[in-house]
């Protein structure tokens, strides 16, 4: 009888301990800091399956590497800048430790003026940097048929940006793909499942310095 009891004791102990495991681990997932990517098509994956955009890439490496947070994906299809400044609010309420900016791609090719790609991102930084959250600047370029005046002038915008802001930035999302079969899907803009992973491994030296383990 005895005997019985302690094995009862026992399971009901591991049991326990396992239900308490499970609770805990949605509370840790919640806890950890969050890693905002915020932009366009891009950041969002259009044309993509589930799990095959780059901030889904981008939190299997974290993972992988021991970096608590949890990613999430704010990405619109089709928004410009000026989405990008609508939308301040609600990125500023989820309290990001980072953001990841990527917007100004749909200005460019619509041929919008440059300055107002600059006014917006500049609104968009000084948010983000004012709020005490780290940033990440991400630079797209323009087909060559736009002009190597406009596509120079465009590309300055972040460059300058960037540096004004003193925020981590990458001059070209797409610099590690661009010349590697299979990363481009038909339209010749937005990334495969394959060019979603080169952008997340382009991005993680940069990111790196701005996480904590």
């Amino acid at each position: 009888m005895r005997r019985y009891t302690v094995v009862v004791d026992v399971r009901r102990a591991f049991l326990v301990s396992i239900c308490l495991l499970f609770l805990a681990g949605p509370l840790r997932a919640a806890d950890r800091p969050r890693l905002v990517c915020y932009g366009d098509s891009i950041t969002a994956g259009y044309g993509l399956q589930s799990s095959q955009s780059y901030p889904d890439a981008l939190q299997r490496s974290l993972d992988r590497r021991g970096y608590h947070y949890k990613v999430l994906n704010l990405g619109t299809s089709g928004a410009t800048t000026k989405d990008a400044v609508s939308g301040l609010q609600s990125i500023l309420r989820l309290h990001p430790a980072v953001v990841i900016v990527e917007f100004g791609g749909n200005d460019g090719l619509r041929g919008l003026p440059l300055d107002q790609t600059r006014s917006n991102l500049e609104a968009v930084l000084s948010a983000l940097v004012n709020a005490h959250i780290k940033v990440l600047l991400a630079g797209i370029t323009l087909p060559p048929n736009y002009g190597s005046d406009y596509i120079q002038s465009f590309n300055r915008v972040f460059r300058e940006l960037a540096a004004k802001h003193r925020v981590a930035f990458i001059p070209m999302l797409y610099q590690n793909l661009i010349r590697v079969p299979g990363t481009i899907q038909p339209d010749g803009i937005h990334p495969t499942a394959k060019g979603s992973e080169i952008i997340a491994d382009t991005l993680l030296p940069v990111l790196a310095p701005l996480l904590k383990r």
